[in-house]
Parts: C-alpha cells; sequence; structure tokens
C-alpha cells in the first residue's frame, strides 16, 4: 500500500485532471542527473508553455508534462534527502504466499545515510521509489524503519494497473533503481493518546506495522501508556500478511495483551489458509460497527444476553470525543469511506463518516492514510 507523505502535494494522482495538468503547467523542470549537487545559486530552467489549449492541451499537458519530482535530480555521493534520488540496492526479494506479493529490501549505501536519530526517521515515515522506464515515483513505507546498515524492507503488492509495483517485482537482487526522502507520512507522539485503534485492510497494515515495530516491538522491555488494538481485513485468508510481520506482533500480544490487541478478518473463507494464524482466529466478514464499537467498549457492541434480557449495561460509556482515543486507518479507498467518511478536496483529510463519524469521533481522533 502507498501512502502519500504530508509535505508533497495530496495525493497528486488521484486529483482531477484538469486541476492537476493546470498545476503542472504552472511547474519547471528540476535538474537532470548528476553525480553531485549543483553549485549555489544555480536555477531550474523554464519550460516553455506554449500555447497549449483549454481543453485538449491540459489533457495532454497532463499525460506528457514532466513531474518536478520525478526530475528531480539524482546524486550518487550526496546524503539521502527527499529534495533527490539516490541509487539503491536490492538485496533481498522473497516471494510471499499471496503471489501477487513480495517481501523486497532495499540497501542504502551506509555512507549516504544521514543520522537515524533525525526525527525525520520516527513513525511515520515512507520513501519514493522511481520507475525509471517510464520515470513514475511511487510512495511505500519502510515495515521497520531503516537500519545501520542501510537496509529498508517493503512488503509491495503488484496490482495489475500499478506500474512502480508491477516494476519492482521484476527487479532481482543486485539491481539498483532511486529512491528519494524520507518524507513524514503521519507524526506519532508519545504519551499523547491512551489508545489508538489501527484499521487496515491488505497492504494498508504496513505503516501500522512501522509504528508498532518502533514503539513496541524493538523495546519490550519499554513500558508504554498507550494501548494499541489492530483490526486487520484482507480479501481470502491466503492474503492476510506473511508471517514475518505476523508473527512479531502475535508473539508481543501474547506476552503483554494489555498493550496490544490483535483480530483479523476475511471477506470470504475460500479454503486457502494463512501461514502466521489459524482460521479459529479468523473472522469472517467485514470490519464493522460492532467490531469497532467492542474494541473501545462503548456499549454498541457485543452484551452479554443478560443485558440484553434486561435491557441494561453495566456502566454507561464516556462519549467518544471526551477519551483519548486515536483512530488511524489504512486500505483500499472503499474501506476508507466505509470506516472513516471519503477523503476531502483535492485527498485532503475531509469530514469524518462511515461508521467513526456515526460512533461520534472527533475530527482530531481520526487519521485517513
Amino acid at each position: 500500500m502507498r501512502h502519500l507523505p504530508l509535505s508533497s502535494l495530496a495525493r497528486v494522482g488521484k486529483q482531477p485532471q484538469t486541476l492537476y495538468a493546470a498545476r503542472q503547467c504552472m511547474r519547471r523542470f528540476g535538474y537532470t542527473s548528476s553525480s553531485s549537487p549543483p553549485s549555489a545559486g544555480k536555477r531550474p530552467l523554464p519550460f516553455p508553455l506554449g500555447f497549449l489549449g483549454i481543453g485538449g492541451g491540459l489533457v495532454a499537458a497532463y499525460f506528457l508534462w514532466p513531474d518536478t519530482s520525478r526530475s528531480a535530480p539524482t546524486y550518487t555521493d550526496a546524503a539521502l534527502s527527499p529534495t533527490h534520488f539516490t541509487p539503491v540496492t536490492v538485496t533481498a526479494s522473497e516471494p510471499c504466499a499471496d503471489p501477487s506479493t513480495r517481501l523486497i529490501t532495499l540497501t542504502v549505501p551506509p555512507r549516504l545515510l544521514p543520522s537515524l536519530q533525525n526525527s525525520i526517521f520516527s513513525p511515520v515515515w515512507s520513501i519514493f521509489i522511481k520507475d525509471d522506464d517510464i520515470q513514475v515515483e511511487r510512495p511505500y513505507t519502510p515495515l521497520e524503519g531503516i537500519d545501520e546498515a542501510g537496509r529498508m524492507k517493503f512488503w509491495i503488492k503488484r496490482y495489475p494497473k500499478g506500474e512502480v509495483g508491477r516494476w519492482l517485482h521484476s527487479k532481482g537482487v543486485g539491481n539498483r533503481i532511486e529512491i528519494r526522502g524520507p518524507l513524514k507520512t503521519w507524526n506519532w507522539l508519545d504519551d499523547t493518546w491512551d489508545e489508538v485503534v489501527m484499521i487496515s485492510g491488505g497492504t494498508g497494515i504496513t505503516p501500522f506495522y512501522q509504528l508498532l515495530h518502533r514503539v513496541l516491538l524493538s523495546r519490550p522491555e519499554t513500558a508504554c501508556s498507550t494501548r494499541f488494538t489492530l483490526l486487520h481485513s484482507s480479501r481470502v485468508p491466503g492474503e492476510l500478511p506473511p508471517p514475518e510481520l505476523l508473527r512479531p506482533l502475535k508473539e508481543y500480544a501474547q506476552e503483554y495483551p494489555d498493550r496490544l490487541r490483535l483480530s483479523f478478518f476475511v471477506d470470504v473463507a475460500d479454503g486457502t489458509s494463512a501461514q502466521a494464524v489459524s482460521m479459529h482466529e479468523i473472522r469472517q466478514g467485514r470490519i464493522g460497527k460492532a467490531e469497532i464499537a467492542k474494541v473501545i467498549g462503548d456499549g454498541n457492541g457485543e452484551t452479554w444476553w443478560w443485558q440484553r434480557l434486561l435491557r441494561v449495561a453495566l456502566v454507561k460509556p464516556t462519549p467518544l470525543d471526551d477519551r483519548k482515543v486515536l483512530f488511524l486507518v489504512c486500505g483500499p479507498e472503499p474501506m476508507v469511506q466505509a470506516i472513516a467518511g471519503p477523503y476531502g478536496r483535492n485527498y485532503s483529510q475531509g469530514a469524518i463518516g462511515g461508521i467513526l463519524g456515526g460512533l461520534g469521533c472527533a475530527a482530531s481522533q481520526v487519521w485517513k492514510f
């Protein structure tokens, strides 16, 4: 799942074509590839606008006009940065049980690593990967961040119409590709929330895994004041995340059930199986209001039979907007819309709707990736 950083244009590729083309017409080219940064004071050359027509010209511009970020320079001897591309090496490409996904490891030359103590590497962050064949870039989220050897691991799905994902699946160990980043996707702050509920679909689990790896898995001896809950859904059991993701989460949840809770859902039980999750741990059906309400204990989820008979609840729930509860949602757009409401104009966060809106969540309590 790709996640656009906060600093990028809001989901540029999904903007209305005319608006996107108009913005492109106002942009300038960046620098061409080079091995060192440009000298001070040097400016990019403007692209001649010509006489584009309002109708057909804008459509042509949408398809043909180069993107500023795509024409950013490539440097082989400058530290990793969002402002230019850096060549990195594919050091692992492992197939998963779901043949449309792979675990791919990219390695940055250690000499080009900025300080890993930089706040930009706190969750959640991503990088852009460029398909050199068609000069298109897409953002991807490293599962475990980046280590001192420069390694970043990704769980990447190949979509029928996903150019970069298909291109990455074709790359083997030793191949070189270009990336730029890191770029902040969403900023985690310790000791801010009592509870964080993460709702994901498909590869939408990747930003949540990065968050959990940093806050919980990498420092199990450190007590965390926030309780995390992950509700994850896939189409069928065979498409659930690979064991490399699920086993560490399950082991942590078993040892620290007060810090992490997990629930897995599938749309259809088609006979396939998940490698790291037994079938009795998987619920069939989509993540709905009852499942979310049960997690937060607001009284709208499942109740005991005698409560239903007597029509009473043990404790009147505290309104959600008075609680320090945060919901993070990432997955296919129809899922995000059903859970948290549609994105706003140009794919900004938009108003809170869907299930979370019905439960009374405030805008400050929901983030849509």
